[in-house]
């Protein structure tokens, strides 16, 4: 009788890595020849998720089949995303086997059709995204499915707590942790590089850690970054507040909420930031970086990202009861979401008023002052640093007699060293039409204008702003100006502005 043949090993198939130098923003992708033999052998086609690992690091990429001869039938190539995650060298052999069947996006599908999850489910797909298990197309289904009145407060609860647990979660010992954030939508309202300072420098603790832009032209880590670094990893950011009492830092260069981080990259696309999504991100970023007490700026008006007192009073609620659910205390303030702050739109324009007010300039926008101060003084107060009502004194107090600029400096030489912000090379003024009075101001317009212009992806792009509300005009008179690293990008977001020319609106003069 003859003996049973033994059995084939089938395993994962090995290739030769190279770099082809795409940028695909953060999404890794994988590059491979329609002639390659593990396309045929494995069943590759373009779209497929497959797991590349080498060494002791596994991504799942996306496949693009290529026809052209600039790759070879066998080599592979990754994209920039992925040859970091990869920490690959040229030459390197990985090895590359489909990935297990992702289970979590069955949940995704019931959520597509209004299904309630569970924490469960919640747990089950933010752990697959934390792994970078879902394409960019399996998390736009995700975020558009939750868009809207997608989440109730549970799931929305749930997703917090979910995005919280795929993380690290920084600890600062006993007494408070005060934190601040912005909903958004109001461009210039680079309130946090104020209130940080003067909020360590009356002696509270306020480790602050910021996002990047996803719908606007700047976030406070993109601004903040003009002038000092701010990827910085825990035990530098633990020896900056322990040196100084406060940072402003990237939270994407650390793993708090890392999900998050990788949910936005879908979210600026396709413009999207929808309530339930925008409560989550926040609060476990919040909860994450160890706070205690939080301050939330929530600008309203009929251009911003809350458009009324009523979807205000609705997401203020939201906050403070998933802030409870996860231990934190959360003050809503609403504040006024009319006009932008300041003049300047875009990371080096805005750093350059966070300055001016700093520096005490005589042009300082005073608005931005006021504002800073106004939530400073919540802060303060929280803190035990002013009494109920005398906080906004002192903050401005603490701003006019120097300590807050004091404070910045050091920040800014605790994270790694202060630096100017850097100049557009090119510019143009958008000039009024007609003469009379600035009526409105429209603030998604002019974040659309300072992004097309190149912000924030160019930090010293964006719009100078030189008019307010209330404001009267003479016809020529220029309105804003645009600045941009390259003259097609300035032409396309001129091109844009001149055909909206309400973005500023004057009335007729009588």
């Amino acid at each position: 009788m003859k003996a049973a043949p033994a059995p084939i090993a089938i395993g994962p198939s090995r290739i030769r890595l190279r770099r082809l130098g795409i940028d695909t923003y953060q999404e890794p992708v994988l590059y491979m020849h329609r002639d390659c033999h593990v396309c045929r052998s494995e069943g590759f086609e373009a779209q497929s998720r497959i797991e590349v690992a080498l060494r002791e690091r596994t991504i799942v990429a996306t496949l693009n089949v290529v026809t052209g001869e600039f790759l070879s039938p066998d080599e592979a190539a990754l994209s920039e995303a992925a040859w970091r995650l990869l920490q690959a060298a040229e030459g390197d052999v990985a090895t590359m086997r489909h990935p297990p069947p992702l289970e979590s996006l069955g949940h995704v599908r019931a959520k597509v059709y209004g299904r309630h999850l569970t924490p469960g489910a919640f747990g089950a797909i933010i752990a697959d995204v934390a792994a970078g298990r879902y394409s960019d197309l399996q998390l736009a289904a995700f975020v558009t499915a939750c868009a809207g009145e997608g989440l109730d407060l549970d799931e929305t609860a749930s997703l917090t707590r979910a995005m919280v647990d795929v993380g690290e979660r920084m600890s600062w010992g006993p007494g408070l942790v005060l934190d601040k954030h912005s909903v958004g939508g109001l461009p210039g309202n680079r309130t946090t590089m104020l209130i940080v300072p003067i909020v360590a420098a009356c002696g509270l603790r306020m480790p602050k850690t910021s996002s990047r832009a996803i719908t606007s032209p700047a976030g406070t880590a993109d601004t903040m970054e003009t002038l000092a670094p701010v990827a910085l990893d825990v035990p530098q950011i633990k020896r900056v507040v322990e040196r100084t009492g406060g940072c402003i830092v990237w939270g994407g260069a650390v793993r708090l909420s890392p999900a998050d981080d990788i949910l936005i990259r879908v979210e600026r696309p396709l413009d999207l930031d929808s309530q339930g999504q925008l409560v989550a991100s926040v609060l476990s970023k919040k909860a994450a970086a160890g706070a205690t007490h939080v301050v939330i700026d929530m600008p309203v008006g009929p251009t911003a990202k809350v458009r009324s007192a009523r979807d205000a009073q609705r997401l203020g609620q939201q906050l403070e009861q998933v802030g409870a659910a996860l231990g934190l205390q959360v003050r809503v303030i609403h504040t006024d979401g009319l006009a932008p702050v300041g003049r300047g739109i875009g990371p080096a324009l805005e750093a350059r008023d966070v300055l001016a007010v700093l520096q005490r300039q005589p042009d300082a926008p005073g608005d931005l002052a006021v504002r800073a101060a106004g939530l400073a003084g919540q802060l303060l107060e929280v803190g035990g640093a002013a009494a109920a009502g005398q906080g906004a004194e002192l903050a401005l107090a603490v701003l006019r007699d120097g300590r807050a600029w004091r404070k910045f400096r050091e920040i800014c030489a605790a994270q790694g060293g202060m630096r100017e912000p850097p100049v557009a090379a090119h510019r143009h003024q958008i000039a009024a039409q007609r003469s009379g009075c600035v009526v409105a101001v429209d603030n998604r317009r002019l974040a659309r204008i300072a992004k097309l212009a190149g912000a924030p992806q160019t930090p010293s792009a964006g719009i100078d702003l030189h008019v307010r509300t209330g404001q009267f005009v003479e016809r020529g008179e220029p309105l804003f100006t645009l600045h941009a690293d390259s003259p097609g990008e300035l032409a396309y977001a001129v091109e844009y502005a001149r055909t909206q020319p309400d973005t500023v609106h004057v009335t007729e003069d009588a």
